[in-house]
């Protein structure tokens, strides 16, 4: 789990496509609603699987001193296959302002986060409805079994680190990772913060003595991964994206940019690489913010990610930590798993992406890094199953080092061929939606000379640790195309 300020934690490792308007269409939320119904098994109170969120449209003015936030939701809506006497969103404990639904005011209750909205009329099977949610109050992190998650006031600004049930700590949101939609965030603040948010900045405006920022994430995107910062950062370009690349920018306090100049050089050499073996990346823009404060770990948001003032020495010192965080770009953001029992599929994933760079860019092969994850699990409990870890082991560091490795098993058995085009073809085809274990075996299957029932009744449905996977092709073979170098340090 990830220390933040104030002793309040988040968990470790972070770590249908819409197209944003508010156009229903029908028969696809149906679809969707039924694919996701039923409430997360690990947690029952968040979320409402009887409709599905298209698009959140969410207007915030927060002042940093009192740490005092206001906001108004507008959110899009459209409800499942039975029709909507009632349905409840999540919000911590706000003061709610107004509610409406289609324009007129409900009966509702707002109890232990739960704000359960009962409509004027019913909302009948299938169709669309807007909610609208006025709040405020001062955001702190709710309580998790990681302790505090969420809105996080800082020395001087906010953080927002919301996996993997914090985002109720700042927005009303149907808070399940499967209900995905876009977003447009308005946040006005005094004029000395700078505010970053996953998405493409749209508009700046200053007026007296604040600054109204607004971004849009037109991609889907789970409510647990909007994220936020708030402080007083210098914004750098990371290197040149040139025709079709991918902007990348960084967001520092000044006195830190010396060390962050050399701890992010290669991040463009990332970007090239995890593009060649996962495919396009799969949103407009990657930001990355550095807080003042120290955090254990970094953690994920859709288009950007958060790192602590302890990740920049100046050393790469934390460079995996890097390379985790983009890879969950792919996996865990754009290919997002349907609960949190699935949740392997995203930090296993982002743990060997981990290793790939390290085998890219000079460092141990992943066969090396195999073998030392091996070694430190057989001393470890065997208890732990990666389809079904539990929501007490969900973030357990052994889940993300077996996760690596029962990725590194699909490769060894694959070969390198196979296997890239695998990966490839799981983001392709599953690109703004949510994905089970059962569905990435099924994936693996079509892409294997022989069935790998047995790997993963070993490697994933099992808890005894299996022997060490060994890959048979030379380390360093499996990239597309020519041999390129890890590229120079990038200046800013």
């Amino acid at each position: 789990m990830a220390s933040l300020s104030a002793g309040h934690s988040v968990p470790a490792g972070t770590g249908a496509r819409r197209d944003g308007s508010s156009k229903a269409q029908g028969a696809n939320a149906e679809v969707a609603v039924q694919q996701s119904a039923g409430p997360d098994p690990y947690f029952p109170d968040n979320g409402d699987s009887r409709y599905r969120v298209h698009r959140y449209e969410l207007m915030l003015d927060y002042r940093p001193g009192p740490n005092r936030l206001a906001g108004t939701a507008r959110i899009n809506a459209i409800a499942g296959r039975v029709p909507l006497t009632e349905f409840m969103l999540n919000l911590a404990d706000f003061r709610i302002g107004r509610i409406r639904v289609d324009g007129r005011q409900p009966h509702y209750t707002h109890r232990g986060g739960r704000l359960r909205v009962k409509p004027a009329k019913p909302i009948r099977a299938g169709a669309a409805f807007t909610v609208e949610v006025h709040w405020s109050g001062n955001p702190k992190p709710v309580t998790s079994p990681w302790g505090g998650i969420g809105w996080e006031e800082l020395s001087d600004g906010a953080l927002v680190a919301s996996q993997p049930i914090g985002a109720p700590s700042w927005y009303p949101c149907n808070d399940r990772p499967a209900d995905k939609a876009s977003y447009l965030i308005s946040v006005t603040t005094p004029s000395a913060y700078a505010v970053v948010s996953g998405g493409r900045l749209l508009t700046r405006t200053t007026k007296a003595s604040t600054t109204t920022w607004v971004y849009e994430q037109s991609a889907p995107t789970s409510s647990y991964l909007v994220g936020l910062a708030i402080g007083k950062f210098q914004t750098v370009l990371l290197g040149d994206p040139g025709p079709g690349g991918v902007p990348q920018h960084g967001h520092i306090p000044a006195h830190l940019l010396p060390e962050f100049s050399r701890d992010f050089a290669r991040q463009p050499a990332m970007m090239e690489l995890f593009q060649e073996l996962f495919g396009p990346y799969p949103f407009e823009e990657y930001a990355v913010a550095v807080t003042e404060e120290e955090l254990d770990v970094p953690v994920e948001a859709q288009g950007l990610s958060l790192f602590g003032a302890n990740h920049v020495d100046g050393a790469r010192g934390s460079e995996r930590l890097v390379a985790h965080e983009l890879a969950h770009q792919w996996f865990g953001n754009c290919v997002s798993i349907a609960d949190w029992r699935h949740i392997w599929l995203n930090e296993g994933f982002a743990k060997y992406a981990e290793w790939l760079w390290s085998e890219r860019s000079g460092g141990r092969s992943a066969q090396q890094l195999a073998a030392a994850a091996h070694r430190l699990l057989a001393g470890l409990p065997q208890d732990l199953r990666l389809a079904d870890p539990g929501r007490r082991s969900m973030f357990d560091d052994r889940l993300y080092e077996r996760g690596g490795l029962a990725v590194h098993a699909v490769r060894c058995a694959l070969g390198d061929d196979a296997f890239f085009r695998m990966l490839r073809g799981w983001v392709r085809s599953h690109r703004n939606g949510t994905v089970t274990t059962a569905a990435f075996v099924e994936h693996v299957t079509q892409f294997a000379d022989e069935s790998p029932a047995a790997l993963f009744e070993a490697w994933v449905y099992g808890a005894q640790l299996p022997p060490l996977p060994t890959l048979q092709d030379a380390p360093r073979t499996f990239f597309l195309g020519r041999r390129r170098s890890p590229g120079p340090e990038t200046s800013f």
